[in-house]
């Protein structure tokens, strides 16, 4: 790896804790949460946005807060996700930002979870810093194929500006192209930068191009020489991805899990006008059937639709498995 680029504060970053077999959550639906639980309005679903104003960080400090809090309990790891999601140029005219005003907002949301991880840090249990990089455009109805060497040099940009904060790693979120996502991890290993990549599928199970996620998977593996440190899938119910799931090798690269709350298709949450939160205790009885079914899987947290609860009665019904 690159080590020559990357920060002494970065502790994790050369040995990353949740590839051994530990038990690690993540937080759930943070925008859904604070937007729909909590009335709290994020500027074009950016929720960097919200580091600017006093309201903004206290919410979204009170909202990482329940979830630290809930790994102590149960005695996990915990990775704590930055709000990068949208902080990238292809949002810049959107969000009325300029570049410089992007970089800023990847800089500060690394030394905001930064903050929380020393006020909850525990030397049994390790907290990871991961940055989170969204895919370029809308995840649920890509405007364009974009080919491996046109992601690896966009992604190139905010890369680069994390690979010199304190973030352990990064991680595609939502993506659902495979190029795109080979794009993605080939610009990480470009610097150095450990990598995840989360998949998020349609109610079919299949990628929003019509690729199953086996061939996705497969497709960036070879693309990308496997560079990534391990697969997720998140922004789906589970009932959309388990029955694509099973023994075949590709599903042991998969170690997390965000799943929505609810069964209802994107194009349907697109245009409903209240959250479904679905039922905490169903969800986590998904949870634990795919967990007993596939005992690699390590990381567990939540998507649009869930909050504090949901994650909560996922733990519950996980930590009997481990």
């Amino acid at each position: 790896m690159g080590s020559e680029t990357a920060p002494r504060t970065a502790r994790y970053r050369h040995s990353l804790p949740q590839l051994s077999s530990d038990l690690f959550l993540t937080d759930g639906g943070l925008e859904t949460d604070l937007i729909f639980n909590h009335g709290i309005a994020i500027e074009g679903f950016a929720a960097h946005t919200l580091l600017s104003s006093e309201t903004g960080r206290a919410a979204m400090d009170r909202y990482f807060d329940g979830f630290l809090s809930l790994a102590r309990e149960v005695g996990a790891g915990f990775i704590l996700h930055s709000a990068t999601w949208k902080a990238h140029r292809h949002w810049a005219d959107a969000l009325g930002a300029t570049v410089a005003e992007l970089k800023a907002a990847n800089e500060e949301s690394i030394r905001f979870i930064a903050g929380l991880r020393r006020r909850f840090a525990n030397p049994a249990k390790p907290i990871v810093l991961n940055a989170i990089i969204g895919p370029r455009g809308d995840a649920y109805s890509p405007e364009v194929v974009i080919p491996v060497r046109e992601a690896e040099d966009y992604f190139s940009e905010q890369i680069g500006w994390l690979v010199q904060t304190e973030a352990d790693m990064i991680s595609g979120m939502t993506f659902s192209q495979a190029s795109e996502a080979a794009g993605f991890l080939c610009a990480a290993r470009r610097v150095g930068m450990p990598a995840a990549l989360s998949f998020t599928v349609e109610a079919d199970g299949m990628l929003a191009t019509g690729q199953s996620l086996g061939d996705a998977v497969r497709e960036v593996e070879a693309a990308s020489n496997g560079y990534c440190a391990y697969y997720m899938i998140n922004c789906a119910h589970p009932t959309h991805f388990a029955p694509a799931l099973g023994q075949a090798d590709w599903t042991r690269r998969i170690r997390g899990l965000r799943a929505n709350a609810s069964t209802k298709s994107h194009a349907e949450l697109d245009g409903a006008s209240e959250l479904d939160a679905g039922d905490p205790g169903e969800l986590a009885e998904h949870y634990r059937s795919l967990a007993a079914r596939m005992p690699w899987i390590n990381i567990f947290g939540g998507c649009c639709g869930t909050d504090l609860r949901h994650v909560a009665k996922i733990a519950e019904a996980i930590r009997p498995l481990r």
